[in-house]
């Protein structure tokens, strides 16, 4: 579904990506791993073209990101969730999911409703009791879901998801991860995650890759991928401060 090769960037002297390739698999959920700081939103952001690369290329259901009509043609297939749910304070619920109805299409406000209804279901949310409320008055775990149901709305065949359990307890750390889980079922979605949360992080993903020092170090089933022998991924698995990745006040 998503190709990214060879992609560099670099932000000022720091050089970010240093060659990523990645090959995303249609309809299945792929999560990459790395430290903070290290990338991980910037291969996502690249996707969806809030940045552009310095080399590379991207490749989204074989069209080539190149200018703005094929920005566009990516956009309409590719959801992006951002790590915080990035909701319009002044709107309310529904204003927030119907928002990009409005901007994309010309459906009518009877089927605009039903959407909207339709898509805070598939999110584990109750229209009747949400649409009225505004960001301020839900919860974190709420506000996220809300912010996929907005992400959802135009029926993406692919999703992005910025930590989605960040700053979430870990009961709600498992009802979005079961979420997830869900869309991919219910919606056959392709779903790219990028997270430090490794234990929510397996329950949804079929395929996992690690960011490290700019390129992809690892990749593979994620049945697998806790067993690698790469140094890298095992002090990340484990969550030790031994090893080789080390940090510039070491």
């Amino acid at each position: 579904m998503i190709t990214i090769r060879n992609l560099h960037k670099t932000f000022g002297e720091k050089r970010v990506l240093r060659g990523v390739d990645l090959e995303i698999a249609r309809g299945k959920t792929t999560t990459i791993f790395g430290v903070s700081g290290g990338g991980k939103s910037t291969i996502i952001k690249h996707i969806v073209g809030l940045l552009t690369p310095d080399y590379g290329e991207i490749i989204v259901d074989n069209i080539r990101l190149a200018d703005q009509k094929s920005l566009y043609a990516i956009r309409r297939k590719v959801g992006f969730l951002f790590q915080s749910g990035a909701l319009f304070d002044s709107m309310n619920v529904r204003e927030n999911v119907e928002f990009p109805l409005i901007e994309h299409t010309a459906i009518g406000e009877k089927d605009r409703v039903k959407k909207i209804e339709r898509a805070l279901e598939l999110v584990g949310l109750k229209p009747r009791e949400v649409m009225s409320l505004f960001p301020h008055e839900l919860s974190g775990g709420m506000r996220k879901r809300v912010g996929l149901a907005r992400t959802i709305i135009l029926d993406p065949q692919a999703i992005l998801y910025d930590e989605p359990t960040s700053g979430l307890d870990p009961i709600t750390s498992d009802r979005i991860s079961q979420m997830i889980i869900n869309l991919q079922n219910e919606l056959g979605v392709t779903s790219l995650l990028i997270s430090h949360d490794i234990k929510e992080s397996f329950k949804c993903s079929d395929f996992v890759a690690m960011l490290f020092d700019g390129k992809i170090v690892e990749y593979g089933a994620a049945e697998g991928f806790k067993e690698s022998a790469n140094p890298i991924v095992r002090q990340f698995v484990e969550g030790s401060s031994v090893g080789p990745v080390v940090f510039a006040e070491d």
